[in-house]
């Protein structure tokens, strides 16, 4: 048997435990095995053929491996639910303190705190979201003087 097809073999193997596993390394050793099997197909020898394969595992690994990561595990560009709301613009419906008060975010009445537990945000001001607890908007005035 001609080493092109043993190489093909085990590109396939690696390709077929890729699908099993989902884990991006056995992919890019089996495209190593391709690059073999093609030097073996030129009629190169078996040094040629593992060097090939060496090279171009090394180059797949060090080089394609982590621009895939990245891309593979990137975060959503499109924040959404309440992480959308923090650094929204709201305006103040009852008083906001560390205890309580009530707020308009968007089109939407949310509980609220002063995210500055001495501050009390009288209504009407216009407040930033900082954070959101549980169903609770932490807020802060957006101008100076801040009111008391």
């Amino acid at each position: 048997m001609q080493s092109w097809i043993l190489w093909l073999i085990v590109a396939a193997v690696l390709g077929t435990a890729e699908l099993m596993t989902a884990t991006l390394d056995l992919l890019l050793l089996a495209v190593a095995a391709l690059a073999a099997a093609g030097i073996g197909a030129l009629g190169l020898g078996i040094g040629f053929q593992v060097l090939a394969f060496a090279v171009t595992a090394a180059a797949m690994v060090t080089l394609v491996r982590p621009v895939a990561r990245r891309h593979l595990t990137g975060h959503p560009k499109l924040r959404t639910g309440v992480a959308a709301l923090i650094g929204r613009e709201a305006v103040v419906l009852a008083p906001c303190d560390r205890d309580a008060g009530r707020v308009r975010i968007g089109g939407e009445e949310w509980s609220a705190r002063s995210y500055d537990p001495h501050l009390q945000i009288p209504a009407g001001t216009r407040v930033d979201v900082f954070a959101i607890e549980g169903a609770t908007a932490l807020v802060h005035p957006q101008e100076e003087p801040w009111p008391n």
